[in-house]
């Protein structure tokens, strides 16, 4: 990114601190008569969300104990009970879930999402062209140098270079027509392609320097394991860069870029009243600072440094909740020495603001309420500005694994499977106790057979002393009855049932011992084809809710800070994570299958070739923007190569003998050895004329 984005940002932040946020108080005051009340307006729908969801906490909770293998305080074991096993299945499946998600997502080694002109689209043409055969030109009165695309020129030089031209190319209009070239020297032009594919490259880069593929990975594990997983932005930071100078001096460049972040679930607290993000009418994360953190939060823009000071001075004031000393097995105090700052997005009516003596921007005086982003600490605020966004939106993306149309929150793999953990616990611990039980036997003894006074104890040659009396037998063996073969299939059948109930089948993960249709290598294909509709409904969430609704927001970003006059038109983000379920290996057998048959010299007017080759260098991984030329670079290889071949012809044959003739019209040579290409078949037989023929003299053409 270039330095515009840090001028634009800049200045449209200082327009936004003149009107659309509070000042900082003076050094050393303490009398800010809007941090109270803005204070308590923040604390309230804090409370109000937070009462809201503890019963989806208490989910989280049985969740998260599930998957590390821990039994709930309220599970009492008897006194016979001597196993207490915990089989973490729950582990495994949510395991295994990310990792399907994730190698869906990144399958392409790129972030799934692509910038495409929308099927109309508006301020830009779809479709250009011009022609480019000398002759044709001159015949319609331009200069072969007005026609001529020099290298490495791009559309947009083009078109200035030849804004000139008007008077000259009035007789046949403009030089670039609107439409697709009709003639085999008519040159086509993409133009709404062109920026939108800008667009992608440029979004796709700040992701990467934002880290985004680290965020999407922990917004997608807490999906798996929760239900939903949160991802937050872009917001503008600065980024520093190491630099050192030739003397060793260390001089970093900093520059201003869009950044994201994961948000855990547990720190964010969403309009309770609302389904879905669309409908939230705000939002509160929850944050844990140290002083460090805290004080750093001076060099952002609009944060009020004396408020922070004070908030500061009044001490750490962080205090545990509830599930934070239930998921840290400890029993340390509830008291942190950190900060709780609270981050608070939404909607608040304009005349609260008023009353506040808040400048309001005059443009939206008249509405009757604002968008507004405030920070609080300590009965402080931190900062209070408008949004920044155009359109104003709150930069929270929930996506549910499992949509709840009830709730904003998902249902994950933990929660569908935790009735059949419990049974495959318990099954297991019986299997475990009964194993144990009926591995030793009961040994009875008749006392009174024995001579009083011996060691009772049992072991391999063991004597005991029988005395004088009436015959019997003294010491008796009793084996307890093994019915852990049956716990066992209850087990196994409480398996099947996590498999039902999660849509997550075990061989998707790796079991061993498949049987029936699993045996074979297209029956297991078959059923992993199957398995792969759960997977196909969790990534379409993630394109609908997460990576969609973020890659609209870095355009936006980019159109209200870094627009470039080149990215124009009506372009449509969208998310392609539901491609990469179809493996490249398949696509690419498709694509070259295709372009086999548009090979044919009737069916190759109707092919895009270009975009063909585009997509089978993606199908394999390639970069296609470095491995195939555009439209006008082909040109100038094609000239090139022509030149090259007038300048290089081929050599003659010798003088007495004929020339080597090729083989006759609609022959194919792909196979001379009749072998079908190392297939079963008959191949192709070489006819008169064609290498291999076993007629041919070798001297002149046959008679």
């Amino acid at each position: 990114m270039d330095n515009k984005m840090d001028e634009d940002y800049m200045e449209n932040a200082m327009d936004s601190e003149e009107s659309a946020a509070i000042k900082d108080t003076k050094e050393g005051e303490y009398n800010d008569p809007i941090s109270g009340d803005i204070f308590n307006f923040v604390q309230g729908k804090y409370s109000k969300a937070s009462t809201a969801r503890e019963s989806e906490e208490s989910r989280w909770i049985q969740s998260y104990r599930n998957y590390r293998g821990i039994y709930n305080p309220d599970v009492q074991f008897t006194s016979t009970e001597k196993s207490q096993i915990f089989v973490k299945v729950t582990k495994t499946k949510v395991l295994a879930a990310y990792g399907q998600i994730i190698e869906v997502l990144f399958g392409n080694n790129k972030f799934p999402i692509t910038v495409d002109p929308t099927t109309l689209p508006e301020g830009v043409e779809e479709s250009v062209h011009f022609e480019s055969n000398p002759e044709m030109v001159k015949a319609k009165g331009l200069s072969e140098e007005d026609s001529k695309l020099l290298p490495g020129e791009t559309m947009p030089q083009l078109q200035e270079r030849l804004a000139g031209l008007t008077e000259k190319l009035s007789p046949v209009a403009d030089k670039l027509k609107s439409g697709v070239g009709r003639t085999a020297t008519e040159i086509t032009f993409h133009p709404a392609m062109i920026a939108a594919k800008k667009m992608e490259k440029k979004i796709h880069d700040q992701l990467e320097e934002s880290n985004a593929n680290k965020q999407l990975r922990v917004a997608a594990f807490e999906a798996a394991l929760f239900g939903t997983g949160i991802m937050k932005g872009p917001f503008a930071v600065d980024k520093e860069y190491p630099k050192w100078s030739e003397d060793g001096e260390y001089t970093p460049t900093i520059k201003t870029i869009p950044h994201t972040d994961s948000v855990s679930i547990w720190n964010f607290y969403p309009d309770p009243d609302a389904a879905n993000m669309d409908e939230a009418e705000y939002v509160i994360e929850r944050h844990k600072m140290s002083r460090s953190k805290l004080r750093a939060l001076k060099r952002r823009p609009f944060f009020r440094a004396n408020s922070i000071d004070k908030a500061i001075e009044y001490g750490e004031n962080y205090v545990k909740e509830w599930w934070e000393q239930a998921m840290e097995d400890d029993a340390y105090d509830s008291k942190a020495e950190r900060f709780q700052v609270l981050e608070f997005w939404g909607a608040v009516d304009t005349h609260v603001l008023k009353e506040h003596d808040i400048d309001i921007p005059k443009e939206l005086k008249k509405s009757d309420q604002l968008n507004v982003n405030i920070w609080t600490c300590n009965n402080q605020v931190l900062r209070l500005v408008m949004n920044p966004f155009t359109p104003a939106i709150i930069p929270y993306y929930a996506v549910p694994y499992e949509v709840n149309p009830y709730s904003l929150f998902g249902v994950g793999i933990a929660e569908n499977m935790d009735d059949t953990q419990t049974l495959m616990n318990g099954f297991m611990r019986m299997a475990v106790d009964n194993a144990a039980l009926s591995g030793n036997m009961l040994i009875e003894v008749d006392e009174t057979n024995l001579v009083p006074g011996q060691d009772l104890s049992v072991y391999p040659g063991k004597v005991f002393r029988r005395q004088g009396g009436a015959p019997g037998q003294a010491i008796y063996g009793t084996k307890f009855p093994n019915v852990s073969n049956e716990n066992m299939q209850m087990f196994d059948k409480a398996r099947v049932l996590a498999d039902e109930s999660t849509g997550f089948p075990s061989f998707a993960h790796g079991q061993t011992g498949v049987q029936g249709v699993g045996r074979t290598a297209s029956g297991i294909s078959m059923l992993m084809s199957a398995a792969n509709g759960s997977i196909r409904n969790v990534v379409k969430n993630v394109d609908d809710y997460l990576l969609g609704p973020l890659a609209k927001a870095f355009f936006s970003f980019n159109m209200q800070f870094d627009y470039d006059k080149e990215i124009v038109g009506d372009l449509d983000v969208k998310a392609r994570g539901t491609e990469s379920l179809m493996a490249n290996e398949v696509r690419s057998q498709r694509l070259m299958q295709f372009l086999g048959v548009v090979q044919n010299p009737v069916l190759a007017p109707f092919a895009k070739m270009d975009y063909i080759i585009r997509e089978i260098a993606k199908s394999m991984d390639l970069d296609p923007d470095k491995l195939v030329n555009s439209m006008s670079d082909a040109t100038v290889q094609a000239e090139i190569l022509k030149q090259f071949q007038a300048q290089n012809p081929p050599p003659a044959a010798p003088e007495g003998q004929a020339p080597p003739q090729g083989p006759p019209a609609g022959a194919q040579v792909q196979d001379t050895q009749g072998s079908g290409g190392g297939t079963i078949g008959t191949g192709t037989a070489p006819q008169p004329g064609e290498q291999g023929f076993s007629g041919n003299t070798g001297g002149g053409p046959m008679q």
